[in-house]
C-alpha cells in the first residue's frame, strides 16, 4: 500500500506512545469520598465492596492512607443516626455535629489534606429529600438554602477547605458565596454540584447513607428527586445551570454522575473555563466491582482507562471511590 501517513507509526513503542499522550492521570486528579459515621468500628458498604462507613479513627487512617498515595483532597459524606434527624435537617448545622468534629480531626492530623464537605439536607432529613418538603409534598427551595447557608458556615468554621452544595436548589450557591464572606470565610471554596442528574446510579450511595427519600411523617413524601434535581434526557440545560453557578461565584463546577455525562463534561468544558469535576458515582462503582469479583473484567485495566475517559471528556478533577486503588496503581506502573 502507498499510504503517505501511517497513524501507527507513533503506535509502535511505548516511548513514541507516551511522546504523543495527549492526556495523563495523576493521583492529584482525584478526590476521595469517604463515609464516616459515629461508630467505634468500621462497617462494611455491602452493595459498595472495598468501601465503609469509617468511624473517626478509622477515618484519620485512612486519610493518612490516601495522603500517602499522593492524594489531596477527601470528601465527608455522613450517616447520621435516625434519632438525629428531622423534618428541617438542623442537625446539619450542629457545631459539635459528626462532620464537624470529623473536618477539626483532619486538620489537627493531615493539615496539608484538603477537606471538601457535602451541603444537602437529605442525610439530616427524616423524609430523605435534599431540602425541607413541606406538608403538601413539594420540596421548598428559599427555606432549603437558608438551611444550607448555616450548614456551610458551620463547616467553614470547622476549618472545610472547600464547601460542596448538592442539594440543586436555586440560587443556593450565591446564598452560601453571600453566607461565607459575611462570616469572613472569603478564602474558602465552592465546588458546585453544577449538573447533577435524577439518576439512578446512586443507589449504593444512599444505601451507604440510610439516605434515600421515604415517608416517615405521615405528609406526601416525593418518591425521587426529579423536581429539582436536572431530567437525564436533558444536555443545554447543563449549560444554563454553569452560567449561573458561575455568575453566583462557584469556584469549580461539577457533574454527576460521570461515566453516563461524559457529553455534559465536554459541552461544559468548552463552555466555561471554570476548573471541572466529574463524579465517578456509586453506581458506577459498584458496577465494576461486581464485575471483578466475578473475574468478568479486569479491575485495574477498567478502573483507570474509566478514569482517563473523565479526563479526556475534560474533567480536571475526578471523585471516585477507585481513588486509592488508582493512585496505588498508577505509582506502580
Amino acid at each position: 500500500m502507498e499510504l503517505s501517513y501511517r497513524p501507527r507509526r507513533l503506535r509502535r513503542t511505548p516511548a513514541l506512545r507516551a511522546m504523543v499522550r495527549e492526556h495523563q492521570l495523576s493521583a492529584a486528579d482525584f478526590i476521595y469520598p469517604l463515609f464516616v459515621h459515629e461508630g467505634a468500628s468500621n462497617e462494611p458498604i455491602a452493595a459498595m465492596p472495598g468501601c465503609r462507613r469509617w468511624s473517626l479513627e478509622g477515618l484519620v487512617e485512612e486519610v493518612g492512607r490516601a495522603w500517602d498515595l499522593g492524594i489531596r483532597c477527601v470528601v465527608l459524606f455522613p450517616k447520621v443516626a435516625d434519632g438525629l434527624k428531622s423534618e428541617d435537617g438542623a442537625e446539619c448545622f450542629n457545631e459539635h455535629g459528626l462532620i464537624p468534629r470529623a473536618i477539626r480531626r483532619l486538620k489537627d492530623t493531615h493539615p496539608g489534606m484538603a477537606i471538601m464537605t457535602d451541603v444537602a439536607l437529605d442525610p439530616y432529613s427524616c423524609d430523605g429529600h435534599d431540602g425541607i418538603v413541606s406538608a403538601e409534598g413539594v420540596v421548598l427551595n428559599d427555606e432549603t438554602v437558608a438551611i444550607l447557608c448555616r450548614q456551610a458556615v458551620v463547616q467553614a468554621r470547622a476549618g472545610a477547605d472547600l464547601i460542596g452544595p448538592s442539594d440543586m436548589m436555586d440560587g443556593r450557591v450565591g446564598a452560601i458565596r453571600e453566607a461565607l464572606d459575611e462570616e469572613g470565610f472569603e478564602h474558602v471554596g465552592i465546588i458546585s454540584y453544577t449538573a447533577k442528574y435524577s439518576s439512578a446510579y446512586y443507589g449504593p450511595f444512599r444505601e451507604a447513607l440510610d439516605s434515600a427519600p421515604r415517608a416517615s411523617s405521615g405528609k406526601p413524601i416525593p418518591g425521587d428527586k426529579s423536581t429539582y434535581q436536572m431530567d437525564p434526557a436533558n444536555s443545554r440545560e447543563s449549560i444554563l445551570e454553569a452560567q449561573l453557578d458561575e455568575s453566583e461565584g462557584a469556584d469549580i463546577l461539577m457533574v454527576k454522575p460521570g461515566l453516563a455525562y461524559l457529553d455534559i463534561i465536554y459541552r461544559l468544558r468548552h463552555q466555561s473555563e471554570q476548573p471541572i469535576a466529574a463524579y465517578n458515582v456509586s453506581g458506577e462503582y459498584a458496577m465494576v466491582k461486581a464485575a471483578a469479583e466475578r473475574g468478568w473484567i479486569d479491575e485495574k485495566a477498567v478502573v483507570l482507562e474509566t478514569l482517563l475517559c473523565f479526563k479526556r471528556a475534560g474533567a480536571d478533577l475526578i471523585l471516585s471511590y477507585h481513588a486509592c486503588d488508582a493512585a496505588r496503581w498508577l505509582r506502580e506502573g
